[in-house]
């Protein structure tokens, strides 16, 4: 895997569950929106927000994973989607072991996902 300083970090935002399960089965195949539109959603940091604020107001028990983009091959594509923003995408079952750290993703009072907390914690999930 890639130590560079300057990496370009990506991230999944799914449930725990659906990453445990990925975990046993070695790889994230990805949520039923990703099976339909025929590859991995994923974020760069700067769509985390909008991401989160989205798609997974309101969702319990979620997990914010960490993977660096040079880890992750030619399988991931940065197209254009939501505003015409370049988001990451990677066709294909997402390898876990390429994972950098997987923390839990809590909800603030009003639903959204507190991603500060998950980013600085120094816990992983």
């Amino acid at each position: 895997m890639s130590d560079n300083k300057d990496a370009v970090w990506i991230y999944k935002i799914t449930t725990r569950e659906a990453w445990e399960q990925a975990c046993t089965a070695d790889g994230f195949a990805g949520s039923p929106d990703d099976a339909r539109d025929g590859f991995i959603h994923l974020s760069g940091a700067d769509q985390l927000t909008g991401t989160a604020n989205k798609y997974f107001s309101g969702v319990p028990n979620l997990v914010l994973v960490a993977f660096c983009a040079a880890d992750l091959s030619q399988a991931l594509k940065w197209e254009p989607s939501r505003g015409g923003a370049f988001f990451p995408h990677y066709y294909g079952v997402l390898p876990v072991r390429a994972a950098r750290w997987v923390r839990s993703l809590p909800l603030g009072e009003d639903g959204a996902p507190c991603l500060l907390e998950a980013l600085q914690s120094k816990v992983d999930a």
